[in-house]
This record gives C-alpha cells, sequence and structure tokens, in this order.
C-alpha cells in the first residue's frame, strides 16, 4: 500500500528544488536540514564517496551561481552561522537518490523516500500543467478561429453602403 508523503516535508522539500544549469536540484544545505545532520558531515560522506556521484548526480555551483542564488534568495539560511567557504553542492533527484546509500542512518532511508515521493508529485503536477497549457492552446486556437468570423462580420457591417444614384422617396422643395 502506498503511503502519501508528509504534506509539510513535500512542502519543504518543494521550496527547496531551485533550477540550476536547466537541472531540479537540491543544495547541500537543504538536504542536510532535512536528513538532521551538518552540511559538513554530509559533503565528507558524499567526498569519500565520489564514484557514486557522476556530474548528472551531484554537481559543485560555481561562485557566480552561488552568488546569483544569494541574491536571488536574498539570504542564505548558512549566512548567521558564519558564510560558506565554499560554493554549495547541488544535487539532481538521482544523486539524492544515491545520498540514502552514502549517509546510512533510519532517518535518510525515510526522509529520502519522503524526498523521492515528492519529486514523482513535483513531476506529476507539472505533468498535469503541461496538459492543461496544451488544452488552452486548443481552445484559444478553435476560438480564435471563430472569434475571427464575428469580426469579419462586423467589419463587413461597418462598411458605409453605396448610396443610390437616384435619390428614392419624396423631396421637399421640388424635382
Amino acid at each position: 500500500m502506498a503511503r502519501k508523503a508528509s504534506p509539510m516535508l513535500v512542502e519543504r522539500v518543494t521550496r527547496s528544488i531551485l533550477l540550476v544549469r536547466g537541472e531540479k536540484v537540491l543544495l547541500d544545505e537543504h538536504l542536510a536540514g532535512l536528513y538532521g545532520v551538518d552540511v559538513k558531515a554530509l559533503n565528507q560522506a558524499v567526498k569519500r564517496n565520489l564514484e557514486r556521484f557522476p556530474a548528472d548526480f551531484m554537481f559543485q555551483l560555481t561562485r557566480a551561481e552561488w552568488q546569483n542564488l544569494k541574491s536571488q534568495i536574498v539570504t542564505s539560511s548558512l549566512e548567521s552561522h558564519g558564510g560558506r567557504r565554499s560554493a554549495p553542492f547541488a544535487f539532481t533527484e538521482q544523486g539524492v537518490a544515491m545520498l540514502s546509500s552514502v549517509l546510512r542512518s533510519g532517518q535518510a532511508v525515510k526522509v529520502n523516500i519522503e524526498i523521492m515521493r515528492a519529486f514523482v508529485r513535483l513531476r506529476e503536477l507539472l505533468a498535469t500543467h503541461q496538459d492543461l497549457a496544451r488544452k488552452l492552446k486548443k481552445l484559444e486556437q478553435k476560438y480564435d478561429a471563430q472569434f475571427r468570423a464575428v469580426f469579419d462580420a462586423i467589419r463587413q457591417l461597418m462598411v458605409p453602403a453605396i448610396p443610390p444614384k437616384k435619390p428614392i422617396g419624396f423631396r421637399k422643395g421640388g424635382p
């Protein structure tokens, strides 16, 4: 029986997912908070197992990317702890899945399961959004054609009628 993800955890994960280099990622500091470990401990575990984290699973942000993210987020959660000496690591969905084999605690496994469920839910929402966008586009195209016919009919009604050559009817004052 499939268990629903905790709404609070899903919300927390969803708010933490960032788009970097065209990838949806979670930063090491967000993951460490979810797992209940120090960022340093998380990164040390990853560095001891680098062969499990190819470039499509994890990458380190450049200084420019990190500065850009900090300016978008306004403040880093770690700035209150003295800041970082190096740019954070970004983990793709596959990298997050691999973390459960590196962080061997029961909590890490449970949190990973919930994070995977959150990623699945996010994909479902995006698919639904894309489906709605396609349907809306079809409706717009359909109604644009219908409205075009209405507008063409209105334009034809707005064209002034050609006056008859001889006036018809009785004129006061003679011929």
